[in-house]
């Protein structure tokens, strides 16, 4: 769920991949692959996102493996709240596209 996480951070920055993959010096493929869901983010890109971002390191791996330790909250339910949070954030993304094409 991270990948998605990522990919609407960007969109809700407005930034295209090709900008952003520059920001973090990567490839824009490399960027692409990992919004897709298709490569793993290291933890030394995800300081890059939370530089770049002005967001904690702790914020963005929120949907990561690191809260679904045993005995914390139960996977069924991680997955539905992460999927909720995400298209809040999705839908705050096309609300804020929608009022930029209106201006």
């Amino acid at each position: 769920m991270i990948h998605k996480a990522l990919k609407v951070i960007r969109q809700f920055h407005s930034l295209k991949q090709v900008e952003l993959a520059e920001k973090l010096e990567i490839s824009k493929s490399y960027l692409s692959e990992i919004e897709s869901g298709k490569k793993h983010i290291s933890m030394d890109l995800l300081e890059k996102y939370s530089t770049t971002f002005d967001i904690p390191v702790s914020s963005l791996v929120f949907f990561s493996e690191s809260i679904g330790k045993e005995g914390q909250i139960p996977e069924k339910f991680k997955r539905v709240f992460a999927s909720k949070i995400i298209t809040i954030m999705e839908w705050l993304t096309d609300k804020n596209e929608s009022k930029k094409a209106n201006v």
